[in-house]
């Protein structure tokens, strides 16, 4: 199954990455790659939410629905959207790495009978705007530290 994959370290304790991470209603300030249709609603699991994605800075927002299937504080976090032919997952993992320093993993897995025929024409936009979110999420984490 394809799947595109960043990696980066924060320079702030875990529970500062993931209140960054999860307080939606905050993400208008420092992501320009997902966005939150109902930010009110926190993570839950089973829990619904409508969110968009900017694949390129400035670009067109695509909207979806996705189901949140997995929340555990401090360290994990993933949600699955679907269209006939094609299913998406969005994880994030968060590991300690040294004093104040968290790694921060974010993947973003495809399949189905489409998803060959469709990602070659989104893996290089998708890729850099899931650089783009991990670099704006650590410079948010990093700031909110200090």
């Amino acid at each position: 199954m394809p799947s595109l994959y960043t990696e980066t370290i924060i320079h702030a304790p875990r529970a500062v990455v993931w209140q960054a991470l999860v307080r939606k209603q905050d993400w208008l300030k420092w992501n320009t790659f997902l966005f939150d249709r109902q930010p009110e609603q926190a993570f839950q699991e089973g829990r619904s939410l409508l969110l968009s994605v900017r694949r390129v800075e400035g670009g067109d927002e695509i909207e979806f629905e996705a189901s949140v299937n997995r929340v555990q504080e401090n360290c994990y976090l993933r949600w699955r959207s679907s269209v006939p032919g094609l299913w998406n997952e969005h994880s994030f993992e968060l590991q300690d790495v040294g004093v104040n320093l968290t790694q921060c993993m974010h993947r973003n897995r495809f399949d189905g009978l489409v998803a060959p025929m469709i990602l070659p024409f989104i893996r290089q936009d998708e890729q850099r705007g899931m650089r783009r979110m991990a670099q704006e999420l650590r410079q948010y984490a990093e700031y909110l530290s200090y």
